[in-house]
């Protein structure tokens, strides 16, 4: 076990004074990706989805804000509906008021002790169950609540709720026993240890609409290392967001450990802000909002009792861009599903497209043709549709007013779709547009829906293009380049370096898998911290490294002094 030591030493190291360091030879738990179910006609897990999506017809659940085991109302009682279908209301929920917040927070603190100390293997269990659970019996449930809540598809709700999140808890439970694991060299007569603590505090965990996954890992990751956590879900995800917070209780998460805490934003970022506890922020949403909340830490800093981890992903301007040697169908298939699925409301998604001229002829008729074969609709009552309504009013408004900028700018064409409805839900047609100005702000500004802005170039010019994407919009979350010419290839890595935190070659810039392609951008897309991958969960602990000697010291002169 020790071979390079002397028999005391090994004795030494192998003795009860040493127990702990055990776990330095604890096997590593084997974990691969969520298969992504096909839900074909007939299958079990259709089945049962469409059981569970009769269930929630015309429902509406009643979700508490959760401090510890009681729940609690208040009187800012809110309401989510079905974005396909407005007057369904999916939840009746209530804000926190700061006093519940504050509430929360003193419960989740009285909790953090004796939560930090106990093993990371025993809290990987508590996760891996989750996962479990999710994979299983809890499924149909949560994908169903995806559906209806959010407006995703079968297969977006799938690989979001279902496949994603279940990676992330799973992932997320290996990473931390392998950290654990990893532990500094002794050299005799001493021992080293580093032990991965929580941070001291509370961690404030603030989660977007268009993931589920997202929300459970935003709260999760955190509580998986050790620390308590204040979660403010999105409004517009609420119901599936307690599905899964239920699922974390039921794994057998402790009370206090993660505090459901709907809440309006700024009420919710001014109370956690001003707490001399807050320890870290796990953000994802508008780069306003975590503007605004970073500017609140800075602030407050010297009431704070440590420096608050700050962690924020927040969209991007994404491309595509295309060279001549492209592969044309890969180009056309790779963009609809970017640009389109789930209404252009992923983060990653595909907003501006950048085609020679060479090939725009032949890429534009086969856009035109494919995107006249794209159906919009109710997820639920037809699975043949594409993608469904966007997240809520004040989304649809926004559209709204980029279309109105479409028709009257002079430098914009719209080549197809682009209607919209909110009679029913808040549908809009997908869209795609040309721009004569490559620098017009349709190609600066994020829109979060379903626009894509194509422009055309001079075939010979791409290595100006190339630098015109780089410098064009202040995101740099994702990207593709779409070439065969290999030269080009590497030259387009090499400008487009900071440009992108996923950078896609033949391959559309949306769809990262957890372990496969960890997420996250920088500039103004985000801190850029990798959820999904392994170094993310060092963004929640802080590491205290342990020196013991076991022989005495000795004389405190050294021999150079005789």
């Amino acid at each position: 076990m020790f071979p390079l030591l002397s028999p005391l030493h090994r004795s030494l190291l192998s003795g009860p004074r040493l127990a702990g360091l055990r776990w330095l030879h604890a096997a590593s738990v084997k974990v691969a990706n969520e298969p992504v179910l096909a839900f074909n006609p007939g299958s079990p897990e259709r089945t049962a989805l469409q059981q569970a999506l009769k269930d929630l017809k015309d429902k509406t659940e009643a979700i508490p804000c959760v401090i510890g085991d009681e729940e609690v109302w208040t009187s800012d009682v809110q309401y989510q509906v079905s974005p396909f279908n407005h007057k369904h209301k999916v939840a009746k929920y209530c804000y926190a008021d700061k006093a519940l917040i504050n509430k929360a927070i003193e419960a989740a603190l009285a909790a953090q002790k004796e939560w930090d100390l106990k093993p990371i293997s025993d809290r990987a269990q508590i996760f891996l169950k989750a996962a479990d659970l999710l994979s299983g019996p809890r499924r149909a449930e949560i994908l169903a609540k995806t559906m209806i809540g959010q407006a995703k598809t079968v297969i977006q709700a799938e690989v979001d709720a279902a496949a994603e999140l279940i990676d992330f808890f799973r992932f997320n439970a290996k990473y931390a026993m392998e950290l654990d694991s990893k532990q500094p060299i002794s050299v005799p007569p001493s021992t080293n240890r580093v032990v991965y603590r929580g941070l001291e505090g509370f961690v404030a965990a603030v989660s977007p609409f268009n993931f589920t996954a997202i929300g459970g890992n935003l709260a999760g990751s955190p509580a998986l290392m050790g620390n308590v956590v204040i979660w403010k879900p999105s409004d517009t995800a609420i119901l599936a967001n307690y599905a899964v917070y239920k699922v974390l209780r039921e794994a057998g998460l402790p009370p206090n450990i993660i505090q459901f805490v709907p809440a309006s934003g700024p009420v919710f970022g001014d109370t956690v802000t001003s707490s001399e506890h807050l320890s870290g922020l796990n953000f994802t949403g508008s780069v306003p909002t975590f503007k605004r909340l970073w500017k609140q830490v800075a602030d407050n800093l010297d009431r704070y009792r440590t420096f608050p981890r700050l962690a924020g992903e927040c969209g991007g301007k994404n491309f595509h861009f295309v060279h001549s040697s492209a592969d044309v169908g890969s180009v056309v298939s790779g963009t609809l599903r970017s640009a389109f699925e789930f209404g252009g409301q992923k983060c990653s998604a595909c907003s501006r497209l950048y085609v020679p001229d060479s090939l725009w002829p032949k890429i534009k008729a086969q856009l035109l043709e494919e995107h006249s074969q794209i159906r919009v609709g109710d997820p639920v009552e037809d699975f043949g549709i594409f993608f469904s309504a966007v997240i809520d009013a004040n989304s649809f408004g926004r559209i709204k007013k980029w279309l109105e900028h479409i028709h009257s700018s002079p430098n914009l064409s719209v080549l197809a779709g682009g209607q919209c409805d909110d009679s029913v839900g808040y549908f809009v047609q997908p869209c795609i547009v040309e721009s004569k100005d490559p620098r017009d702000r349709i190609m600066n500004e994020e829109i979060f829906g379903p626009i894509l802005t194509v422009y055309v170039y001079p075939e010979g010019q791409y290595r100006e293009i190339l630098q015109l994407v780089d410098s064009t919009s202040p995101y740099g979350l994702t990207g593709a380049v779409f070439a065969q010419d290999k030269n080009v290839i590497d030259e387009a890595t090499k400008i487009l370096r900071n440009a992108a935190g996923n950078f896609y070659i033949n391959d559309k810039s949306t769809g990262s898998v957890v372990a496969q392609q960890p997420f996250g951008g920088s500039r103004a897309s985000g801190t850029n911290d990798k959820p999904g991958g392994p170094h993310y969960i060092l963004r929640w602990t802080s590491p205290q490294v342990i020196k013991e000697t076991h022989s005495p010291l000795g004389d405190w002169r050294y021999s150079y002094m005789q």
